[in-house]
């Protein structure tokens, strides 16, 4: 029994062994330079599907179109998390390996390189003529005048002084080195890459992002002013795991207007909208009384700790339902454009009959109306019957419609949530929705239906996407990078060096000098500085530039 007890211990201790080596390579492996190189690559490649295919953090509708538009492949790709890569199982897997490689990488490396630096440079080899740059010569001075005189040439070099019995080839010889700083920048570098990472993780915990659009038009009473005070006022909103909603930081800004430039060809010049803007108590104070700014692509407004950007614009078309009974209802509301470059844009609109016009509520419910179509800014009519409705050019020259009027159950007592983009095509296949005209229509013209009620296109109002980020990590992640980009420059401009002299003693009065030199980098220019120190310590004359 005790035998048996001895050989199950060994081979525990075998196995733990065997798990220790595997572990002390698999860290070695991790930690290698090799590794940290191959992951940065494996983490640009990962990022390719992230900017190919439509992510859910930036456009939920458009994955689910792609999902809809592509069938069985679209559904292996969503498995793959491919329509969330930069928050997928893998993607952070990757990343996190990425990170722990580049520090296990840079400390080691970090900690020899500040032994190295207070390491005195190393002794003169005993052959300085197999050196590439060797040179000799011998100057009238005792030895104690060329020992000062070579202290006083290597003055800011790290200098080290070896007798007769530490030198290599018996005489008194002395080591200088220059360029640390090249190695001291090559590793701020890479902790400055770390930095980045970490505040890169740091800031995408602690972050928020959100999405209002607003249409610019006072002269209507629409409501232009937004306020940063709760996550509901957003259209939509994004944060990050760390952020409950309830660290906004109050303010409150008011759209005037916007306005666009554009090319001949219709490409966009640039996006400005003019605002107002108040924080902390100035909110409650009169809106005359906020601060003015002009907004514009890549300039954005920085309140309060956050900033916001113009981001995007589009058309708000107005429609006037007027009811038998004499009543009218009017609605501006934003569609979405499917046409980047001359905006040609599809929408909804669901309107409710007044009050008092039916007798129940069931018989309200089934005359609602709700209008489905397109939008051109500029209109363009194709087709063999010109009635095919494109856009010509994104401004606003000549707006037109083309729509589909439905009546019935609009689904809007359902408690159901419904796009503003588009109807519930389920309510038109079950005939809940019924459609009554298909017509194209310019500013100021109208259709009246079969039950004496009056559609008007009033014209379209633009509206503007605003975006407000908030990122604690900014400043750091600034901070950070110009760290990074400083230590490149440089560890590639500083060069390591290294020279030797060893002195022999030629009688009271007279020295033999050997130099020799050593470029550990780059040897461009590294000759002229070393014929320059040699000639200096053999008091030879400077070359003419002639020769």
């Amino acid at each position: 029994m005790s035998a048996i007890f001895v050989g199950r211990r060994k081979s525990e201790r075998s196995i733990v062994r065997t798990i220790s080596l595997w572990l002390k390579r698999a860290w070695r492996w991790l930690t290698s330079m090799r590794t940290a190189l191959a992951l940065l690559f494996l983490v640009a490649i990962a990022a390719i599907p992230g900017a190919l295919l439509p992510q859910r953090q930036l456009n939920e509708q458009k994955v689910q179109e792609y999902i809809e538009n592509n069938g069985k492949i679209a559904e292996i790709y969503d498995r793959l998390q491919l329509f969330d890569v930069f928050r997928s199982t893998w993607f952070n897997a990757i990343f996190l390996l990425l990170f722990i490689s580049l520090i296990g990488c840079i400390i080691p490396r970090s900690i020899e390189h500040y032994k190295a630096m207070r390491t005195p440079p190393v002794r003169a080899p005993k052959n300085l003529s197999r050196m590439p740059w060797h040179g000799e010569g011998t100057v009238d001075e005792s030895m104690q005048a060329v020992e000062a005189d070579v202290r006083s040439t290597f003055k800011g070099w790290h200098l080290a002084e070896y007798t007769p019995e530490q030198d290599r080839a018996g005489a008194r010889s002395f080591a200088a080195e220059r360029g640390y700083l090249r190695e001291f920048f090559n590793l701020v570098f890479h902790l400055g890459l770390v930095g980045l990472l970490v505040t890169v993780a740091i800031g995408h915990l602690y972050h928020y992002e959100g999405q209002v659009i607003i249409v610019a038009d006072r002269e209507k009473n629409q409501n232009t002013q937004f306020c940063n005070t709760a996550t509901a006022n957003y259209d939509s909103f994004r944060a990050g795991p760390l952020f409950d909603g309830t660290g906004l930081h109050p303010f409150c800004f008011e759209a005037h207007d916007f306005s666009a430039d554009y090319l001949p060809n219709g490409q966009a010049e640039m996006f400005s909208s003019n605002v107002s803007y108040a924080t902390g108590e100035d909110i409650f104070s009169d809106p005359s009384t906020w601060k003015d700014y002009e907004l514009k692509v890549n300039h954005p407004l920085r309140v309060a700790g956050d900033r916001v950007y113009l981001q995007g614009h589009g058309f708000a078309p107005t429609f006037t339902i007027e009811w038998p009974n004499g009543e009218k209802r009017s609605q501006t509301v934003q569609w979405q454009p499917q046409d980047p470059t001359f905006f040609l844009s599809s929408g909804v609109m669901r309107f409710d009959p007044p009050a008092g016009m039916y007798p129940d509520l069931y018989e309200r419910r089934q005359h609602q109306i709700a209008i489905e179509g397109l939008f051109a800014p500029t209109a363009q009519w194709e087709g063999e019957n010109k009635n095919l409705l494109t856009s010509s050019y994104p401004a606003m020259t000549d707006p037109a419609v083309a729509i589909d009027v439905y009546r019935g159950d609009n689904g809007l007592d359902t408690g159901r949530g419904q796009s503003i983009f588009s109807l519930d095509q389920s309510l038109v296949h079950s005939g809940a929705l019924q459609k009554l005209e298909r017509v194209n229509l310019g500013v100021g013209e109208s259709i009246t239906l079969d039950d004496g009620t009056k559609i008007t296109f009033d014209g379209a109002k633009e509206f503007a996407n605003y975006q407000v980020s908030y990122n604690p990590t900014q400043v750091w992640m600034l901070a950070f990078s110009l760290i990074s980009l400083a230590s490149l420059v440089g560890s590639l401009m500083i060069k390591r060096r290294r020279i030797w002299v060893r002195l022999y003693p030629e009688g009271e009065h007279k020295t033999r000098i050997e130099t020799a030199g050593l470029s550990r980098t780059d040897r461009a220019g590294w000759g002229e500085e070393y014929q320059k120190i040699h000639r200096k310590l053999l008091k030879l004359p400077e070359p003419d530039d002639d020769e």
